[in-house]
């Protein structure tokens, strides 16, 4: 049994404290949760919402369809009552009128203001959700205590107990025994990812949606002791992580894409000087500052091939908060590898919405640095750009080896780090640098494949696209004839290409699923191994496509 609610109103009304409460309530009593924020760039008015959706079955994504409304305002009801199933409900305060039969009005500020607080009428709400749903209030006043200050939980432990006298048990649900899950969202996942990978030094100018990062880093100081600057901007913030991965420490940054844009010069010094670096570009829809606050998938093909000249690197898209732990930590392990930036992809939708996962296994993080010592070196010269077969020359921290320098330039260089004009010069170390590529290629993670082998329909998604996706497939493959699979891709860039090729043979229809206008990895699919796709969803009005969306537009598809 699952269940969607949804909180809604102005911004300045308390939702995201409500939702919070909600949420961390419920996961405790031992529910699967999934959340979605929708917030307008604004600090007051307009119209923001949360959906809050649990159950005792696992739940990878959001959905369209809503079981229950707490509304601030009116302007929730108008908005959402399409949306809420018939048998469903929408709590609101006796002031609202609205002519519905699932309107409960309440009173709620009444009740919060013969408490004394008139902002807990929230949780008044609350209390009678709780009702509702048959859930008892173990546990509240221990989240509250956490929450707030002792005078303030007393009060809200105090509107919980209210609002649960204001309605009788309607929805009942099965409680599971025990709680053994993290709630997290695909932001807080890279920083864990990136604290757990040994990450020393962050920097980054804030930029919604990706600002997130920096602040659960700055968080972790001194208990992760790790350096976390707000730079100027962008343009700093990269060029610092590259000075301080150049003097050892593995480095992080990250931005969204106006700010990415600023970084693009450096992420090619970077590749010249052959200093690892992880950089988070953390999608939202364009160009220029086009929705702060909405997401997309329309950078892809804009950070494989952003650069002045021709260099190395690797793009990882994210697909959900396990991924993007697992794959922060790889991300660093590649860099360091192949002393080359490696770009983790997300979007906004990814990096807000939260969910309940198993707790990481960090007994499995393996940290890998590729540093030379005396041994390598056995006594000749150092050669900071070694030409090799490889492509990868031995690196050395600067004062870690005595009587070697550790010289780099952003110039074109020879094997010493020597400024040179030498045209063969620059062709062998181009080429050195762009072996990397090849050696980089069979660490390569193909596609997910989700669903079963003798399916008629091949779905292609890439991303955070993965939860949607994977819950469409469910839905389709219960209903009708036609048998659906998907392969959802992480690795990116460079391309992997054998699961596609295998899979696309025997599909009947080849459908790809962007949140974006062009279908950037379709293109991309089709420079890279000639294949076409029938048709296309793609959805680029700033919101995410959920699951339902993804089964009516396939209904359509001929």
């Amino acid at each position: 049994m699952i269940y969607n609610l949804l909180i809604g109103g102005a911004a300045g009304q308390g939702m995201e404290t409500i939702a919070s409460v909600l949420v961390k309530l419920l996961k405790r009593k031992g529910f699967d949760a999934f959340t979605l924020q929708d917030y307008m760039s604004r600090v007051r008015g307009g119209h923001n919402f949360f959906q809050i959706r649990f159950g005792n079955e696992e739940i990878n994504s959001h959905s369209d369809k809503i079981d229950g409304i707490i509304a601030l305002n009116s302007d929730t009801i108008s908005l959402h009552i399409d949306n809420l199933n018939e048998s469903g409900f929408i709590i609101v305060d006796e002031e609202i009128e609205y002519n519905d039969d699932r309107v409960i009005r309440l009173p709620l500020k009444t009740i919060a203001k013969k408490i004394g607080n008139p902002r807990v009428f929230g949780n008044v709400a609350l209390g009678a959700i709780m009702n509702l749903f048959k859930l008892d209030l173990k546990f509240v006043e221990e989240l509250l205590n956490e929450t707030f200050s002792p005078e303030i939980a007393k009060q809200n432990l105090l509107a919980f107990e209210e609002g649960y006298k204001l309605t009788h048990s309607k929805f009942p649900i099965e409680v599971k025994s025990e709680d053994n899950s993290i709630l997290i969202n695909g932001n807080e996942a890279i920083a864990l990812g990136a604290l757990a990978a040994g990450c020393k030094f962050y920097s980054a100018y804030p930029m919604t949606p990706s600002t997130s990062i920096m602040n659960y880093l700055s968080s972790k100081i001194k208990q992760a002791e790790i350096v976390v600057e707000q730079a100027e901007d962008e343009i700093a913030a990269i060029n610092m992580a590259i000075g301080a991965s150049y003097a050892g420490a593995r480095a992080m940054t990250g931005s969204s894409g106006g700010g990415f844009a600023l970084m693009v010069e450096a992420l090619g010094l970077s590749s010249m000087l052959e200093v690892p670096l992880v950089v988070a570009e953390i999608q939202r829809p364009g160009p220029t500052t086009g929705f702060p606050t909405r997401t997309e998938q329309s950078d892809l093909k804009f950070v494989i091939n952003c650069s002045q000249g021709e260099f190395p690197r690797m793009v990882i898209a994210l697909k959900n908060p396990e991924d993007s732990f697992y794959q922060t930590i790889r991300a660093f392990n590649l860099a360091d590898k192949y002393q080359i930036p490696v770009i983790l992809l997300g979007d906004q939708y990814l990096a807000d919405c939260q969910r309940t996962i198993k707790p990481f296994d960090f007994n499995s993080v393996k940290n890998e640095r590729y540093l030379s010592d005396d041994e390598y070196l056995d006594g000749r010269e150092y050669k900071r750009y070694e030409i090799t077969k490889t492509g990868i020359s031995p690196r050395i921290i600067p004062g870690g080896i005595s009587h070697n320098s550790v010289m780099v330039d952003s110039d074109e260089h020879d094997e010493y780090g020597h400024i040179t004009e030498s045209a063969s010069v620059r062709v062998q170390m181009n080429d050195k640098r762009l072996r990397k590529m090849e050696l980089l290629k069979k660490e390569l993670i193909e596609p997910e494949f989700i669903g079963k082998d003798d399916f008629d329909t091949l779905l292609i998604g890439w991303g955070s696209l993965y939860s949607p996706i994977k819950e469409a497939i469910k839905l389709l493959n219960k209903d009708g004839r036609t048998k659906y699979s998907a392969l959802i891709f992480g690795d990116v860039w460079p391309f992997p290409e054998n699961s596609i090729k295998e899979n696309s043979k025997k599909a009947k229809k080849l459908i790809n699923i962007e949140q974006n206008a062009t279908g950037q990895l379709a293109s991309l699919i089709r420079e890279n191994t000639s294949i076409e796709f029938n048709s296309s969803i793609l959805k680029y009005d700033g919101r995410p496509i959920s699951a339902e969306e993804i089964y009516n537009k396939l209904k359509e598809v001929k």
